[in-house]
């Protein structure tokens, strides 16, 4: 993935008193920093603090219903943080935006190769001759080669997380904000990710980086600023304040780094609910992965890692019977009842109805299932989740809380087997244990088969009982069925 091109004029962002409100309560209070060129802030905090409208505020995105307050000063534009048409003015080219959701970044109807030209054209960096041929380096330099003429919807998570960033540096705007723009990536992308935003700060640009990742927050250094419902309990310099925490809740965040857990308890065996036996699976003439075999037993916890694109999701909804294998055979020992097989999405967004109340959608499911209320809020509070959060719809809630609320949708319904894809990606590490502890405390208990995908070796290590490392197939083709 190529850095950015020069800056487009001076970088800086002035933040003072920044609060934002949804009608009488306040999700942000009184946040001040500011950033110069070549500065880093890293924001931390636990999940549904606030961070993500923390970045929306200083673009001037947030969602409707939300109010901002205080100052905003961005690239030497200064204003009121309700003065959103001044920022707007410098979208692309003075501030650019990763967002935490790549489709909140990508058009599903347009192609990447169409959307990374219609950019630079609009943006005046190329004339149209020049830009799909620019636009195809780009996409080779992150890893994507030969996808200018897919569709978002088929890219992987990762992949297209990391054509989101490219479109976020196309402008090379000198202020960028980055909503964990290493969620689902492997360890080498997550680096990569992380040269790119130092490649900014290089050029003479600044970079505010939300992420959970600790990894990524010692890497990047610069400040630190940790939030907790709302306000900042800590700040500082980066790698001072993570070697000497002064806060308690920053302390807590680091005692719940997914490399400090203990290993969770082997089940006994227990019958077979799935084989797959040679399986592979190609999209058109490409082959994401072949020759697969596992066998998954009641208890059994499948770690599935593995580059991003080689296909660990497409194995997952093999496995379930979503899609059909190119060969191989998938053999599903039993007769499932209804809602046995179950699937928690990589984008806990895109498995709800954008425009139902989130209580709406999970009612819907105790109706179909014949399921007590009772049942899932037993699992909404063991999950942190207030009740009071679920009158709203799915775009007003945190990624990190509609996360916790698809799981406890996906276990409430019983299943027998259960594919998890990046189940706790949007977490910081306080709230990515609790949901992993509930969700191999229901694993054991129920004697569920879990397969599920990760990115993270540490949290593999500690919660799968056998792992499985998918590959890029050594075959562009397969014999035909």
């Amino acid at each position: 993935m190529s850095g950015p091109g020069a800056m487009n004029g001076p970088a800086g962002v002035s933040v003072d008193g920044l609060s934002v409100h949804a009608g009488g309560r306040v999700l942000l209070r009184g946040i001040t920093f500011s950033l110069r060129p070549g500065d880093a802030l890293v924001v931390l905090g636990e999940s549904g603090a606030g961070k993500s409208l923390l970045a929306q505020a200083v673009m001037g995105t947030l969602p409707a219903g939300l109010r901002a307050s205080g100052d905003i000063r961005v690239t030497g534009t200064a204003g009121a943080a309700t003065d959103v048409a001044a920022r707007r003015a410098l979208w692309g080219r003075g501030i650019a935006l990763l967002p935490q959701e790549p489709e909140q970044a990508l058009d599903p109807l347009v192609t990447l190769g169409a959307q990374a030209s219609r950019l630079r054209i609009g943006l005046g960096l190329d004339a149209p001759a020049m830009a799909r041929q620019r636009v195809s380096a780009a996409l080779d330099a992150c890893g994507l080669d030969g996808t200018a003429d897919r569709y978002p919807w088929q890219l992987s998570g990762g992949m297209a997380q990391r054509a989101a960033a490219m479109l976020a540096l196309t402008g090379g705007a000198p202020v960028l904000i980055a909503d964990e723009p290493t969620k689902g990536l492997d360890a080498t992308w997550r680096d990569h990710v992380v040269s790119l935003l130092d490649g900014v700060r290089a050029a003479g640009g600044c970079v505010l980086v939300v992420t959970h990742d600790l990894r990524v927050a010692r890497a990047l250094g610069g400040r630190l600023l940790v939030l907790q419902a709302g306000e900042v309990v800590e700040q500082g310099d980066t790698r001072e304040v993570l070697a000497q925490p002064a806060h308690p809740f920053t302390q807590r965040l680091l005692d719940a780094d997914p490399a400090g857990w203990a290993r969770y308890p082997q089940p006994a065996p227990g019958p077979t609910r799935i084989d797959a036996c040679g399986i592979g699976r190609r999209f058109g003439e490409r082959t994401v992965f072949e020759n697969v075999s596992f066998t998954l037993r009641a208890g059994d916890r499948l770690a599935v890692l593995g580059p991003s694109g080689v296909g660990k999701s497409t194995l997952g909804d093999v496995t379930l019977g979503l899609l059909a294998p190119d060969a191989g055979r998938v053999l599903q020992h039993g007769k499932p009842r209804t809602g046995a097989l179950q699937k928690l999405y990589q984008d806990p967004v895109g498995s709800f109805a954008p425009t139902r109340r989130l209580i709406d959608s999970l009612r819907d499911v105790t109706a179909l299932h014949d399921l007590a209320w009772a049942t899932i809020e037993r699992l909404l509070g063991s999950l942190g989740i207030d009740a009071a959060m679920l009158e709203r719809r799915p775009t007003q809630v945190s990624g990190g809380e509609l996360q916790r609320i698809a799981l406890a949708r996906a276990l409430a319904v019983g299943p027998t087997v259960l594919f998890a894809d990046e189940p706790t990606s949007r977490l910081d590490p306080v709230t990515q244990r609790l949901a992993m502890s509930e969700l191999i405390a229901a694993v054991i208990e129920r004697g569920i088969a879990l397969l599920f995908v990760t990115h993270d070796d540490d949290i593999a290590a500690a919660v799968g009982t056998c792992t499985l490392r998918l590959a890029p197939p050594t075959l562009r083709t397969m014999p035909p069925r």
